[in-house]
């Protein structure tokens, strides 16, 4: 039964009105005796009595007490205070073994998955900062219609710096080219290789180890290394002037070894040769054209541009009347995009491998400061539910004249000394942990206790740890009254239960949405890979047609045809996984306005249509009985909806596809060419000519027998090049691969998420448990049975689980629907997807809960009642 008490009203009259010094004592007396008037004379009388008491030790009634001497209390900084803190601390830590073991290992995991995550983060933010002027240096992208690309025209980086002054330099790099790197014994396919203007060095801030940087790139018969591409060739970076072989027919001398690539740029590359050469062979370098977008173009702006978004957008005004004066009719929109912006902000097509995504880096950035919230709720959980155990210390440190900030002071530093020994520990946890973090995020991340800023970052990271996780505590043991305290008249309020209720609401609400977000990455992931491209990807093997395979054509072709393992095969330009080439130089039958939509283009040979089992919808494929297939085109559906045609009507249409004029000679039904993060696009088929790769249909099982067909076929027309293929499947998974690592890494952090919120609520349970050790044991002497007392104390948790559960649900639902808009085709968020998350919550909620209360549930009531 609750103990009676007096109105707020009146209580709160007497505070106001009652001298401060004595109106602990006089308010503890006064409300012993409410009790006892209400006991005897019920209700009125009590309050009547409480009344007249109030206003007899109300002033002038009642004097302020004096002191013959001011007490001076000492500092609450001093070296003794200090010392006495830390050794009350110390004490509790070990005297209550399983009370700390529960903070520490919660606090410990939280920071650690914290810093893991932080350092992801830190890493990714870093991309491209190390470069002297990385403020002032863009990129140049342009967009026609929804089609956004990366790449510029082989002209534009020149002809723009000498037009515009706010311009200081230019640097043109080239999409990365494959080449077999060849010296002495060592021949090997290496894929970063890349051609670049001369002032290449002078524009980035790569650091040139050897060589000269102003005259390295300017011999077209020069080369640019890395350190470890000399190391692997040379045995040693000392590499200059040494010759190495490129694709079988062409000889380079090293005039300078860069410094490896640093992992936080975007631009990844171990060669680097001057783009002189490649306008031996390239038109576009030739006639530094501006109608063919192939380049990727890098402005060096003025610091007053660079600063200014305004002086941006008029630049890039400037720059689109340029390209019109220079008799493009096209319609072009530029854009400069900051250096330090691409890695995390490109959603472009025809752009480098391996960027990274800014809604990605938000995401964890806020997991990480909810999985540290949800390690200081349990903090706060268990040490106000134990808050009785110190309310004696309380009210003996206040009755010997410690002030309330002192107090406030002693349990902040408590819970600052349990931030500091977790910090110890998650370091340790992180180091054991990197190399499993780095392998998932596929990063190179390292953690330098050596270097200061880092060294900061994580007392800053136990600071924050320990007067979060400390604050509440400490106001809340700070404000017993010791007289209270003292004569065991203790209540812990209403208030403070409301309080633990809602934090551990709170770290089931983030465990959920983590879970939540877990299971909708998978389902996406699945809808993905399971869903219809509009061919057949299973079983397709490629081998790309590079060094002599592209000249010997018919004699591959012969080959592949004499094996009954390789007879299925077909030639294409590009595989169907990013496709690059297209145009807007398109013109049709009936067509009333320029076009402004890029067509994409794929170069496919008479069998694509049987390999790649895709559908005719009308008309026919390629055929070698047809000799004018050669100007004949196939389009998707997508294209002949653009051109308003349909599927009765497309066939016999005249098509011009650049300069070529042809005739529409079939529809096949759209299939997918690209990442599913991107819309059905147009595409125009074109009968190859000259080669590309070759893909062959390989019957279930026979893959590996089909490899070694195809590398004997390669070893006999093709000896001087290494034998390279793939599957055209695992290209496709692979275009999810930031995806994946998404999902896994949210499988990682929910999990540890939900580990640390049932460490905070097995501590919780054990101490409801005991704090309800007498209850229980009449309830068995009565007859409860362990079920129902295994109930009575689950049923109070379960409570606060589903509340979880009924606010995770939207900001789950909210959030993974922002997450899916970011792909055209996505799978559908529904609702059994949160409740099994719920469920699952549930389920290991209840199942950590159990431990304590089946415990408490088969005690022998004699030992808890032996003493009533």
């Amino acid at each position: 039964m609750n103990t009676p008490q007096p109105p707020r009203w009146a209580k709160t009259l007497l505070r106001w009105l009652h001298p401060e010094n004595t109106i602990e004592e006089v308010e503890g007396d006064l409300d012993e005796l409410y009790v006892y008037a209400y006991e005897r004379s019920g209700k009125r009388q009590a309050l009547l009595r409480y009344l007249l008491n109030v206003i007899s030790v109300l002033p002038p009634f009642v004097r302020r007490r004096r002191s013959a001497a001011k007490y001076n209390q000492p500092f609450s900084l001093s070296p003794d205070m200090l010392k006495n803190y830390f050794k009350i601390a110390w004490r509790n830590i070990v005297r209550q073994k399983a009370y700390s073991v529960l903070n520490i290992a919660g606090l410990s995991i939280g920071m650690a998955c914290s810093i893991l995550i932080l350092l992801w983060v830190q890493n990714e933010l870093s991309f491209d900062r190390f470069h002297a002027r990385a403020d002032q240096l863009f990129r140049l992208t342009c967009s026609a219609g929804d089609f956004k690309t990366a790449v510029s025209a082989a002209g534009m980086a020149r002809g723009l710096q000498a037009q515009l002054p706010q311009i200081k330099g230019g640097v043109r790099i080239s999409k990365p080219s494959p080449m077999l790197f060849e010296a002495g014994e060592k021949k090997v396919e290496e894929k970063r290789v890349f051609y670049a203007d001369s002032n290449f060095l002078e524009v980035f801030s790569f650091p040139l180890l050897a060589g000269n940087a102003a005259t390295a790139l300017k011999d077209p018969g020069a080369i640019l290394i890395t350190q470890e591409i000399a190391e692997k060739y040379y045995g040693t970076s000392d590499a200059i002037g040494k010759t190495i072989r490129i694709n079988n027919n062409e000889n380079f001398v090293i005039a300078g070894i860069l410094a490896n690539t640093p992992s936080n740029s975007h631009l990844q590359f171990d060669a680097i040769i001057p783009m002189k050469t490649m306008a031996r062979w390239s038109q576009d370098i030739q006639n530094e054209t501006w109608g063919n977008f192939n380049f990727y173009t890098y402005l060096e702006l003025d610091a007053k541009t660079a600063a200014s978004a305004s002086a941006q957008q008029q630049l890039t005004q400037q720059i689109a009347k340029i390209f019109k004066d220079r008799g493009q009719a096209v319609k072009i929109d530029f854009q400069l995009q900051p250096l330090t912006d691409i890695h995390l902000h490109s959603n472009l097509q025809i752009d480098l491998p391996g960027h990274g995504n800014i809604q990605y880096v938000n995401v964890f950035f806020v997991v990480a400061l909810f999985i540290l919230i949800v390690a200081c709720i349990n903090f706060m959980n268990l040490a106000t539910a134990r808050s009785e155990r110190r309310a004696k210390e309380v009210g003996l440190r206040k009755v010997v004249g410690a002030n309330r900030h002192q107090l406030v002071f002693q349990f902040l530093g408590e819970s600052l000394i349990f931030s500091f020994l977790s910090l110890v520990i998650a370091i340790g946890i992180v180091y054991l942990l990197l190399p499993v973090f780095t392998m998932l995020t596929e990063k190179i991340l390292a953690i330098h206790l050596l270097d200061g800023k880092l060294l900061l970052s994580l007392i800053g990271i136990a600071v924050l740890t320990g007067l979060l996780s400390g604050s509440y505590p400490a106001l809340f043991l700070s404000g017993f009254a010791p007289v209270k305290v003292l004569k065991g008249k203790l209540r812990v309020a209403g208030g403070n239960l409301l309080f633990r209720n809602a934090l551990v609401v709170t770290q089931f609400v983030v465990a959920i949405v983590l879970l939540v977000g877990t299971a909708v990455v998978y389902k996406q992931l699945d809808f993905i890979k399971k869903r219809n491209l509009g061919f057949d990807k299973s079983n397709l093997l490629y081998l790309p047609m590079s060094g002599e395979l592209g000249e010997k054509k018919q004699a591959l072709k012969a080959s592949l045809a004499q094996n009954p393992l390789t007879e299925n095969f077909t030639v294409i330009s590009d595989l169907p996984t990013k496709l690059e080439s297209g145009t807007i130089d398109v013109i049709w039958d009936g067509q009333t306005t320029r076009n402004q939509v890029v067509f994409p283009s794929l170069d496919v040979d008479e069998n694509f249509v049987k390999v790649f089992k895709s559908q005719v919808l009308a008309g026919r494929g390629f055929d070698s009985a047809f000799s004018g297939d050669s100007s004949s085109y196939i389009v998707n559906e997508k294209a002949m909806q653009i051109m308003g045609m349909n599927v009765s009507n497309a066939v016999g249409q005249n098509l011009t596809f650049g300069e070529r004029k042809g005739t529409i000679i079939g529809v096949v039904k759209d299939f997918h060419f690209k990442s599913l993060q991107y819309a059905m696009e147009p595409l125009i088929l074109r009968l190859n000519k000259w080669g590309g790769v070759m893909v062959i249909r390989t019957t279930a099982g026979n893959n590996e027998q089909t490899i070694k067909a195809l590398e004997k076929i390669n070893q006999q027309l093709n000896p001087a090049f290494p034998f390279t293929f793939g599957f055209l499947d695992k290209d496709l998974d692979n275009l999810y691969r930031s995806e994946q690592q998404m999902g896994s890494i949210f499988n990682l952090f929910a999990g540890l998420a939900i580990f640390i919120s049932c460490l905070g609520l097995y501590g919780l349970s054990a101490f409801m448990a005991e704090q309800r050790t007498k209850e229980i044991g009449v309830r068995k002497v009565l007859g409860a049975t362990v079920a129902g007392v295994v109930g009575l104390l689950s049923r109070d948790f379960l409570k606060l689980i589903l509340i979880a559960i009924v606010i995770a649900a939207p900001i789950a639902w909210y959030a993974m629907n922002k997450w899916l808009e970011g792909f055209a085709y996505q799978t559908t968020l529904e609702w059994w997807v949160i409740a099994v998350a719920g469920m699952l919550a549930t389920a290991i909620a209840l199942f950590t809960i159990s431990f304590q209360s089946i415990k408490a549930a088969l005690m022998n009531p004699v030992k808890s009642l032996r003493s009533e």
